[in-house]
C-alpha cells in the first residue's frame, strides 16, 4: 500500500501557492513539490489530493492510503460531497481518481504529523515567487 501525504499552502488567501506531495511504501520515497500560481488554500489542497491520486496512479498500485490535514479535503470525499460550487469541479475529479483503485482510503491527520508535505509546498512557492 502506498501512503500519500498531501498539503497546499497560500502565501495569501489568494496568493501564490504550492503543493506538496510525500509517498511512501512499495518500495518508493517520492518527494514532490509544484507552484501551481495564484490560488488559495482550500483549491491547493485539493489540487494536492489530484496530484497524489495522479501520482499514485503512474507507480501501479491497487492499494492507497491519503493523509491530509485538510478537514474540508477529507470530508468532502468521504461525504462525496461539497457545498461551494468552486470546489465541485476538484471533487468530482478526485472522485473518480480514487475509484480507479482497488481500496481506497483517506485519512485526516493533524498538521504536525504532515511536516513533509507542509515544507514541500513551502518550498515550492517560494521557488515560484
Amino acid at each position: 500500500m502506498l501512503e500519500v501525504y498531501i498539503d497546499g499552502a497560500s502565501s495569501g488567501n489568494p496568493g501564490p501557492s504550492g503543493i506538496g506531495l510525500f509517498i511512501k511504501g512499495e518500495g518508493h520515497s517520492i518527494q514532490i513539490g509544484e507552484y501551481i500560481g495564484e490560488s488559495n488554500n482550500h483549491v491547493a489542497e485539493f489540487i494536492a489530493l489530484i496530484r497524489g491520486l495522479e501520482e499514485a496512479k503512474k507507480l501501479g498500485t491497487s492499494f492507497v492510503s491519503v493523509r491530509s490535514d485538510s478537514k474540508i479535503v477529507v470530508n468532502s470525499i468521504e461525504k462525496r460531497y461539497v457545498k461551494s460550487e468552486q470546489f465541485k469541479p476538484y471533487l468530482e475529479t478526485a472522485l473518480k481518481l480514487a475509484e480507479e483503485f482497488e481500496l481506497f482510503f483517506i485519512k485526516w491527520i493533524p498538521e504536525q504529523q504532515n511536516k513533509a508535505a507542509d515544507a514541500l509546498a513551502r518550498q515550492a512557492i517560494r521557488k515560484g515567487m
